[in-house]
């Protein structure tokens, strides 16, 4: 699975990696999660790469009234051709997703530990995945996306059972052109690493809230962070970095509210660290407000 992911490396580099004809300048991201905008990689039907902002959870052109959809965050490779929230995408709406890593979390002994996994030789890598454009009643549409994963290799799996599919440079076009309306031709593809391409580390339970977005969050876990972190140890919301479960505000971005996320075979389960239900507009931590901000309702039932 993939459920949050790190984006460090400098635009100008993912550029020339990717190839398409934009140059955002945007600040790197240690802890995006879904329902943020996130970077995608298409291409056009003159041939052409571009960069798009996408939500993270893709919602079907079919959905009447996505609130009441559960968003998906990934697409099981095993079962894009088959499931129609990803069927026409598979075919039609393919693009890549810029990362420098993702996190994992592990079940150890019944309590999850974060690791941060990332390529051995420290390169950027391009997530497959597919995206929808929703229209509402109004007239209002909006761009969203899902991350396919594979099973895990044997090393990858001591993890977690699903990764994140990579697609090769060598192989972004192939993946990207959807002009021929097929997509036997990639479905190859759709395999997660080789053993032995990634390494991981463990790391702080910082990276559980949303709101905690620093380069700290990469480094490997201490033995004083891992004392302070283990069951019986008593720690105060501001030791976890939090401000409290109602409204937070962190370097001058409005955060609303922290949640786990957590992705089980294209499912969300999220619990709420709030126990009230509000509705703001919210700018969006990841690209502060260098591009658009996004207006929702968040509850203890649907974050």
């Amino acid at each position: 699975m993939c459920g949050r992911f790190v984006i460090t490396s400098p635009p100008a580099a993912l550029r020339l990696l990717f190839g398409y004809a934009e140059q955002p300048n945007f600040p790197p991201r240690h802890n995006v999660a879904p329902t943020q905008p996130i970077p995608v990689v298409i291409l056009d039907h003159d041939g052409g790469r571009h960069f798009r902002l996408m939500r993270w959870g893709l919602v079907p052109s079919w959905v009447k009234d996505p609130r009441k959809f559960t968003l998906l965050i990934n697409a099981r490779a095993e079962t894009v051709r088959d499931k129609p929230a990803f069927k026409n995408a598979i075919r039609r709406r393919r693009c890549l997703v810029p990362a420098d890593g993702y996190y994992e979390w592990q079940d150890a002994g019944g309590r999850k530990r974060p690791f941060f996994i990332y390529r051995r030789d420290r390169q950027p890598v391009g997530f497959a995945a597919l995206a929808e454009t929703w229209m509402g009643p109004n007239g209002e549409e909006q761009d969203t996306v899902a991350i396919v994963t594979a099973p895990a290799s044997r090393d990858l799996a001591t993890l977690h059972h699903r990764v994140p599919v990579t697609i090769t440079p060598e192989a972004f076009e192939r993946w990207l052109d959807c002009r021929d309306d097929d997509a036997e031709t990639v479905m190859p593809l759709l395999r997660g690493p080789a053993e032995g391409e990634f390494a991981w580390h463990e790391i702080s339970t910082r990276v559980n809230r949303v709101a905690n977005d620093d380069a700290q969050l990469l480094l490997p876990i201490t033995e004083e962070e891992r004392a302070a972190e283990a069951p019986t140890a008593k720690k105060s919301r501001h030791a976890q970095g939090g401000a409290g479960a109602d409204g937070r505000r962190r370097a001058g971005v409005v955060v609303l509210a922290a949640c786990r996320t957590h992705e089980i075979d294209g499912q969300i389960l999220k619990q709420m660290e709030s126990t009230s239900a509000f509705s703001c507009n919210e700018i969006l931590p990841c690209w502060q407000s260098r591009f658009f901000c996004f207006t929702f309702r968040l509850s203890p039932t649907g974050c």
